[in-house]
């Protein structure tokens, strides 16, 4: 904080306002609202206030309509696309918070925001007033003075006279010189093709200013000179674009920008309306106090961090863990795989005050004595592993699989904040911790390369001094246990919301945790052999399509491929690349491969060759030298409809239909004494559709066990069940599924091979004789328009943000969305609550057998060979058991040696 307050702050907030919204992960409130915007410039705004002081401060918007520049240059800024609805739904809720807050708001009409701040700081240099001018905009630098100093809130960078010059190349009264060699793409300012910034630096330097330079143009060599000469007659209207304004006629005085109480009442009816709760809770903090809440947030104190070096410490610390409501914990490693991770550090915050690091394994040269690691986690036992003293983490499942690997057994484990923020928003880019902190908290925390280097220069963590490892791990701690403060609240308000992450996410966590730590066991022989086949085919399809091509080339690159299928070939063109260019994507030569077989060789090679690269040659490195296992990691957090992600390595995208994909299962083994159990839910996503919709039709096709696509093809096509055609079947088929996926005519015409005026009356007839589900569709398409989301069976809230896209086509895509996922989610909630019945069985009953992968809709237990039929009872009851739908759950069932041979 500076020692004194700044004379004049000048925010130029529509600069912010766009950073916002393009740099900040998405937010939106319950009704689907878009608030990220608003809740960036606001926390930069309370921010500044807390840094700057400032006497007086002008809030600084461009207002809508044309500008003087417009008129000088009609071509201004003309390739701009218009703000996007999301943003413009978010700029009056704006204004109003900052009319709120009690700061003074510009927006002057015919004039640019840059304008008017460059004006204000004229006339307070004149005053001999110092200005603070708050703005990303490079523009901003020619204001800069003795007077004058620029801060970009977003990075924390200060610039002065001095730093332009080190920055730009030049100083600040040839900015605008510069600006109009080297034009500016983002406001359609000409300028001068061939002069970037360096060159115009350079130039400018050896001349002085752009007059001097243009008087001696003639002396300019190369392409360089040629251009500058080609150019000149716009010059002078680029200087006057680029050139900000410092005598507007101004009603606003520099005595008008004092700021003035905030209405605390409306801004908390603001807050409360847009559900910003960080900003709500801070406003509810300052209720009372006299003087600028910005001023007393920044004073408050954060979390003081201990760290705890000897036994007094870890006394003292044992009886607060003891005595908490709740502990947050956090642990640093040596490793991020849990399995090779030993802890080198634990932290602890029990409140908002009060935060420690207890350092166990740093061992740089002169690293203070550490108390002994087995002996402090000892006497951490009893309190990490009682059920009855409540934890708390984010991403509590790699803290829980680490003390596992330390043998604890850790109780209690009652939140996680990513989990929370995921329950939330689960279409929210990012959950991890410092997303969120700068989301919910308006923090910026201290990133792991800050402490510990990247890339080369990266050190582990026990080579970090205890000193600046400290304040970043507890910050782990305190920060978990602030989000759990903003966001537990927002989640105990919604009861099925409070359902899904108590019943289903929470409980899944230890489930998902043991399933990574056992592992499965793969034949690396077997890999190796079907690589040594695959890659002899690969040979075979490369000579192939050298053979079709008349030529060799590269069937890896894009452009040698355009060339041959498009110049050489003569291929007609179906797709093309945003750039315009003849597309050789996968489903543009899916097209192609119906007619000709160039692309069908190149879409076979590059299949295998995946297959080879992702699992084939991957899945033996990835063998633990430790376990013999390979041991991938499950995402709870990572898709927006509740669905599970595996990773490092993937699992669940090995193919299932083709025969290598299927040799790839084979590799997937059993140890000796057991077998593989593959338990899948049929057609799960259908029978949720049943459920959903109501459909007469569709309730009594499985009420009755009848063969679903059998009964569809039945009624599309007017003829008996035993009737149907295997051709019939398989286009009721592609109905069945396609429409679940939103899909159009025109692809069921491209899946079935039929026309599309065809393939439009198979959908007609379809919706004919299946009216419930037509009716659900509108009703889902409707509930989604108006609320912004839709829900599972349940209660996920499954979000859609680009329901309100300014673009019909993304809006199309989000409705088409809207239907597929009540079904994708609820099928997701049904296997998860499957798993968690299925573990506490196996747990309970002292079962040798082990979940081993989740997949889609599929569950694969490694069982000892005496236990098959007991575990295969019970896990086919639980799975049929996880939820109530009005047609049955049917669990088809198989057993193996390997993989393959069980599903």
């Amino acid at each position: 904080m500076r020692e004194k307050p700044t004379p004049l702050v000048l925010v130029d907030a529509s600069s912010y306002l766009y950073r916002a919204f393009h740099a900040l992960p998405p937010l939106a409130n319950s009704r689907g609202e878009p608030t990220g915007a608003i809740h960036g410039v606001l926390t930069m705004l309370r921010r500044l206030l807390a840094d700057l002081r400032p006497e007086r401060i002008g809030v600084v918007f461009d207002a809508p309509g044309r500008t003087f520049r417009d008129d000088l240059f009609e071509r201004y800024k003309a390739q701009r696309p218009p703000m996007p609805e999301a943003l413009a739904a978010q700029v009056e809720p704006l204004l109003e918070a900052i009319e709120a807050m009690g700061l003074p708001l510009l927006r002057v009409p015919g004039v640019e925001a840059d304008d008017v701040i460059g004006t204000l700081a004229r006339r307070a240099a004149a005053r001999g007033l110092d200005t603070v001018i708050s703005t990303g905009d490079k523009d901003m630098a020619q204001l800069v003075g003795p007077h004058v100093t620029l801060v970009n809130t977003m990075t924390g960078t200060v610039l002065d006279a001095a730093g332009v010059e080190a920055r730009f190349g030049v100083p600040p009264e040839r900015i605008v010189d510069l600006l109009a060699l080297m034009g500016d793409a983002s406001d359609n300012i000409p300028g001068v093709p061939r002069w970037g910034p360096k060159t115009a630096a350079r130039w400018l330097r050896h001349y002085g200013s752009l007059d001097a330079l243009l008087a001696h143009a003639d002396e300019i060599p190369g392409k360089a000179g040629e251009s500058l000469r080609a150019h000149l007659d716009q010059l002078a209207l680029s200087r006057e674009l680029a050139t900000i304004r410092r005598d507007l006629d101004l009603e606003t005085d520099l005595d008008d920008l004092r700021p003035r109480p905030p209405d605390r009442g409306r801004l908390r009816a603001i807050y409360q309306r847009l559900e910003l709760a960080r900003l709500l809770r801070a406003l509810e903090e300052e209720e009372g106090a006299p003087g600028d809440g910005a001023e007393r947030a920044e004073a408050a104190p954060r979390a003081e961090v201990e760290v705890i070096l000897d036994e007094a410490a870890l006394a003292r610390w044992l009886e607060r863990l003891a005595a908490a409501e709740l502990v947050a914990i956090d642990t640093e490693t040596t490793s991020l795989d849990p399995l090779d991770a030993r802890i080198v550090g634990l932290s602890f915050a029990v409140d908002e005050t009060r935060a420690a690091y207890l350092p166990l394994g740093h061992d740089y040269a002169d690293a203070p004595p550490q108390l002994p690691r087995e002996a402090v986690l000892a006497r951490l036992r009893p309190i990490l592993e009682d059920p009855a003293r409540p934890k708390l983490a984010h991403n509590l499942k790699y803290d829980l699989a680490v003390l596992w690997g330390a043998g604890i057994e850790p109780a209690g484990l009652a939140h996680d904040t990513m989990l929370q923020s995921y329950v939330l928003d689960a279409a929210a880019a990012r959950h991890d911790l410092d997303t969120l902190a700068l989301r919910h908290l308006g923090r910026r925390t201290t990133r792991y390369e800050e402490v510990a280097g990247k890339g080369a220069r990266e050190i582990p963590f026990g080579q970090v001094r205890i000193e600046d490892a400290a304040p970043y791990a507890a910050e782990d701690a305190e920060v978990a246990l602030a989000l759990h403060r903003v966001l537990w609240p927002r989640l105990a308000a919604e009861p099925d919301l409070r359902r899904v992450y108590e019943e289903i996410e929470m409980p899944l966590v230890p489930v998902l945790a043991r399933m990574e730590r056992h592992g499965v066991l793969v034949d690396a022989a077997l890999l190796r052999a079907q690589g040594e086949e695959l890659a002899a085919r690969l040979a075979e399809l490369e000579r192939e399509a050298h053979r079709l091509a008349g030529r060799p080339f590269n069937l890896n690159s894009p452009k040698q491929l355009q060339e041959i299928l498009f110049g050489e070939l003569g291929l007609p063109v179906r797709r093309r690349t945003p750039k315009g260019q003849p597309s050789t994507a996968e489903e543009a030569l899916q097209e192609l491969a119906l007619d000709y077989p160039l692309p069908r060789v190149i879409l076979e090679h590059r299949a295998l060759a995946k297959l080879k690269g992702t699992y084939i040659d991957r899945l033996p490195e990835r063998i633990h030298p430790r376990t013999g296992r390979v041991h991938t990691s499950y995402h709870q957090a990572g898709t927006a409809t509740g669905r599970l992600a595996s990773a490092d390595p993937n699992l669940q995208n090995i193919p299932v239909r083709t025969p290598e994909g299927r040799r790839i299962r084979q590799a997937f083994i059993a140890p000796p004494g057991h077998l593989l159990l593959s338990a899948d839910y049929s057609q799960i996503e259908l029978r949720i559709m049943a459920h959903l919709s109501g459909d007469e039709g569709l309730l009594r096709a499985f009420a009755e066990g009848r063969d679903i696509h059998q009964a569809t093809a039945a009624e599309v096509f007017g003829v008996a069940p035993e009737a149907v055609t295997p051709a019939q079947r398989r286009a009721a088929k592609a109905i069945n599924f396609g429409l679940i996926y939103g899909m159009s005519a025109f692809g069921l015409a491209r899946q079935l091979g039929i026309p599309r005026e065809e393939a439009q009356a198979y959908i007609d007839r379809y919706f004919a004789r299946y009216r419930g589900v037509a009716a659900f569709m509108e009703r889902t398409r409707e509930q989604a328009r108006r609320d912004g989301y839709v829900t599972t069976l349940f209660g996920r809230r499954l979000h859609l943000p680009e329901l309100r896209a300014a673009s019909a086509a993304r809006r199309a895509a989000a409705e088409r969305a809207a239907i597929n996922a009540p079904m994708q989610g609820t099928a997701a909630d049904l296997i998860k609550r499957a798993m968690i019945a299925i573990d506490r069985w196996l747990r309970e009953t002292g079962s040798g057998a082990h979940l081993i992968l989740q997949v889609h809709d599929e569950l694969v237990l490694e069982v000892p060979e005496a236990e098959v039929e007991r575990v295969r009872e019970a896990v086919v009851r639980c799975m049929r058991e996880a939820g109530r739908l009005r047609v049955p759950l049917v669990v088809e069932t198989g057993v193996g040696r390997n993989w393959d041979e069980a599903h």
